[in-house]
Order: structure tokens, then C-alpha cells, then sequence
């Protein structure tokens, strides 16, 4: 996998979290994963099409589901509940916006598919390639994960 597709995502991720949330992410030691990847309790999954496909897993823990949350909306949130999972969909959609934004940089047109997400402790999710490489994230209110799955298709 190319250093240009982790940068992108990283690298929106960056610019949403300090917009949205006033934080500043940080990346830990990656790692490579099979296809199937342990999912966390907040999950949301995007696609990826055109000169890449492929797809991206963000893994949240509750506790930072719901703190990115309450400092989005303001309203304390005690459950993964459909308004918790809809606002965690919209910061990927708008993360994942940006990295094709910064794809397109670089020189690769894609588009994004609408997120999927998926709440659940103990959930195996299925990548699109055979390797991902899972990109740990620390950041005060906690950790999450990237998991990069994308392949070129020219």
C-alpha cells in the first residue's frame, strides 16, 4: 500500500479533528492485518471507487463515541444510540471526503461511497483487500484505529 493513501487519510483526520473537535490526533507503530479485522464498539466503514477502491474502517470505543459526540452537540450522550451513530457517520463521510480531496492531489480521482456503520463489541468486518494495514490514532479523549484497505486500479 502506498504511503500517499495513509498520508491522505491521516492527514484529513487531522484537519477534521482540530475543525470538529479541537484535538489533534496522533498516529502509534502501524500494523498489518488480514482481510477480517476485529471491530471495535463503534465502527464505521467506508468505500472507496474510481482509480483506488477499497475501503476504510475507523473503530471507536464508546467512551470516545460519546465524548466526539457531546463536544460536537453539545448534549451528553450515555448510548450508542441512532443519533451517536449518525453523527460518527457524518465525521467519516467528511474525513473520507477530504482524503479523496487530498487523493486528488496526488493525482487519483475517487469517489466515496456512503458510510456504514456498525455498532457492536466482538464484530469481525470483512476488508476489500487481503492485507489492511491498521493505523492505531491516540488522542485526549481517547484511541481509535484506521484501517486502510485499498488497492489501484490503473
Amino acid at each position: 500500500m502506498k504511503v500517499q493513501y495513509v498520508n491522505s487519510f491521516y492527514k484529513a483526520v487531522q484537519d477534521v479533528f482540530g475543525l470538529m473537535l479541537d484535538i489533534k490526533p496522533e498516529r502509534e507503530n502501524p500494523a498489518v492485518a488480514d482481510d477480517m479485522i476485529a471491530g471495535n464498539e463503534a465502527n464505521v466503514m467506508i468505500g472507496i471507487t474510481g482509480d483506488l477502491s477499497g475501503s476504510v474502517l475507523f473503530g471507536f470505543s464508546k467512551d470516545m463515541s460519546l465524548e466526539m459526540v457531546r463536544i460536537m452537540s453539545g448534549m451528553e450522550m450515555n448510548k450508542l444510540d441512532s443519533f451517536v451513530s449518525s453523527a460518527l457517520g457524518e465525521v467519516v463521510n467528511i474525513i473520507s471526503g477530504n482524503a479523496v480531496t487530498n487523493l486528488a492531489e496526488e493525482g487519483y480521482i475517487c469517489d466515496i461511497v456512503p458510510p456504514q456503520v456498525i455498532i457492536g463489541e466482538n464484530k469481525s468486518i470483512s476488508m476489500a483487500t487481503e492485507k489492511a494495514l491498521i493505523l492505531p490514532m491516540k488522542t485526549e479523549i481517547g484511541k481509535f484505529k484506521m484501517n486502510i484497505s485499498i488497492k489501484e486500479n490503473r
